[in-house]
């Protein structure tokens, strides 16, 4: 399919377009890199890379539950409202503990990755109106639960949020971690094969004898379980649980990166690295645009024109 409709082009253009399909979102990411160094003051320091990895964190590992989802021809608007939801649980149950909390936060999270699974796998209904229904009523409940902004002083939980092995934050090892597992997941397992031919063809997959419905729920709940992971570190990070604001627009961004990264809306295809790289990619435009006092308003346009021109990249990309 990719091959047919880069027939339609000239050579010459045909292979720059692979080319971008398959490396762009590097060369973006090298690109930026190179002009923060030359325009941007103290752009090398170690305390400047720090911030932006530990920044980038939550984005990858909720990107990373996106790249599944959208991997199987869906998509999932719930992340902000489950990270938001996380926030506020974490919030309440912290005095039992951080590992107690940590387990309620999970039960939640996979309760509203069950609902998105359940209504796509069993009822029908399309990934974007089923998440968009948990994207509203997780906000509402996160908020129900804990109304305000709410302080958190708690050793284990600043721990997580400011500690690190050999320099190295917690957070960044968390989330590069989750990103191994994932990768492993889809390029090694009969679960991430079964995956891939769901998004490829789901009648296709039915008709196979996969185990369709299983696969779809199993793949919400882990999106939510992940984004949930993304809520607990923000807010170690923060030291507070904001429910209002946490998680806002983060489904776009995860989308971005996941687009961005390589992997087809049309599902079928999941690149992992691509996505950790994409992740990366809207970090360092996002911080290169407040470092150099441009209002927020145009990181969300250079968003919009990155998103347009992965797209516009992906044409006939297609599935495997």
């Amino acid at each position: 399919m990719a091959e047919a409709a880069l027939k339609t082009v000239p050579l010459h253009k045909a292979r720059a377009l692979r080319w971008l399909q398959k490396y762009g979102v590097y060369a973006g990411v090298a690109l930026l890199l190179v002009v923060n160094v030359v325009i941007t003051p103290h752009f090398l320091s170690a305390e400047n890379f720090r911030t932006q990895a530990v920044q980038v964190a939550p984005v990858i590992v909720v990107a990373l539950g996106m790249a599944l989802v959208i991997g199987t021809e869906g998509v999932d608007l719930s992340v902000g409202a489950v990270m938001a939801l996380a926030a506020s649980v974490t919030a309440l149950y912290l005095g039992y503990g951080l590992v107690p909390a940590l387990l309620v936060v999970a039960l939640f999270a996979a309760g509203v990755g069950l609902a998105n699974g359940a209504l796509v796998a069993l009822v029908g209904v399309q990934p974007i109106v089923a998440t968009l229904a948990l994207m509203v009523g997780g906000r509402g409940l996160a908020l129900v639960l804990l109304p305000q902004l709410k302080d958190l002083r708690n050793p284990q939980l600043a721990s997580l949020g400011s500690g690190d092995v050999l320099g190295i934050p917690y957070l960044i090892l968390i989330a590069a971690v989750l990103a191994l597992l994932v990768a492993f997941t889809v390029r090694r397992t009969t679960f991430g094969r079964q995956l891939l031919a769901i998004g490829d063809s789901r009648p296709a997959a039915q008709l196979a004898g996969l185990p369709v419905r299983r696969v779809l729920i199993v793949v919400y709940v882990v999106s939510a379980l992940l984004a949930a992971v993304a809520g607990v570190l923000a807010t170690a990070r923060l030291q507070a649980s904001d429910p209002t604001s946490l998680g806002n627009l983060m489904e776009l961004s995860a989308i971005t990166a996941v687009v961005v990264g390589g992997t087809p809306l049309t599902g079928g295809r999941v690149n992992i690295a691509g996505t950790v790289a994409g992740a990366v990619l809207i970090q360092l435009l996002t911080a290169t645009l407040i470092k150099h006092d441009l209002p927020p308003s145009w990181t969300q346009i250079a968003q919009a024109v990155v998103i347009v021109a992965a797209v516009y990249a992906a044409r006939g990309r297609g599935k495997r």
